[in-house]
């Protein structure tokens, strides 16, 4: 399967828009963003775990990193209420599921081989400091290397942001709402630019919070080479 593999081109999905397709564990549905594989995947996606659901004991060839948007997700290394941002690096392994029910914000196969670093983060913990190249945006690191950096960022009511990376962006609405031109962007809202790209939004009347990654999208992955 091939959904928004083209990554010189800007993608963008209102994912609360979709339907929720099923996966193949009971219970468990999905909003796909990107995509280039069959199960096993280079994937971009929303997650819903109906309460009491699990998936199987698995590993991470390619390493794991979600964002809890909504209720509990949870493992045998802990429970993680909405906020948390987990990575999951390559050989990691685990039994996913929620109890309560959980949505979670999904990348798979997007690591470094190398990486062996975990983390577990609870954003709501977090401080953000203003970006005094940006006026109106504040923004809270959540995992740095030297092909990645993963933030949140607060934008004030009204702000307009550019948004460029000469190495790509990639970004979710988690609260609030911003416009791109005439195209709304608000919860579950996805938006991919690619390397060099650029774009100049409006946060909404009542500001917008944004995860975002930038400089992961160089060099550009090659869809035959991403097949597994």
């Amino acid at each position: 399967m091939e959904l928004n593999a083209d990554f010189t081109r800007r993608a963008a999905v209102h994912a609360a828009r979709l339907d929720w397709t099923p996966s193949p564990m009971a219970g468990v549905e999905r909003r796909m963003l990107d995509r280039i594989g069959g199960e096993v995947a280079r994937a971009t996606t929303i997650v819903r775990y109906a309460p009491k659901s699990h998936f199987s004991a698995h590993s991470h060839g390619g390493g794991e990193e979600f964002l809890v948007l909504e209720g509990v997700f949870q493992d045998e290394h802990g429970d993680y209420p909405a906020g948390f941002y987990i990575r999951n690096p390559p050989t990691s392994a685990h039994t996913p599921g929620s109890e309560a029910g959980c949505t979670i914000f999904v990348k798979l196969w997007q690591f470094d081989p190398a990486d062996r670093e975990t983390v577990r983060l609870d954003t709501s913990k977090l401080t953000y400091d203003a970006d005094p190249q940006r006026p109106g945006v504040c923004v809270a690191k959540l995992f740095e290397r030297a092909d990645e950096t993963v933030t949140l960022e607060h934008w004030s009511p009204g702000a307009e942001i550019l948004l460029s990376s000469p190495s790509g962006l990639e970004l979710l609405v988690i609260e609030g709402d911003f416009k791109d031109g005439e195209d709304r962007f608000s919860y579950q809202s996805w938006l991919r630019l690619p390397p060099g790209a650029q774009t100049r939004v409006r946060a909404g009347d009542k500001g917008c919070r944004v995860w975002m990654k930038t400089r992961h999208l160089l060099p550009i992955p090659v869809v035959n080479k991403l097949r597994v």
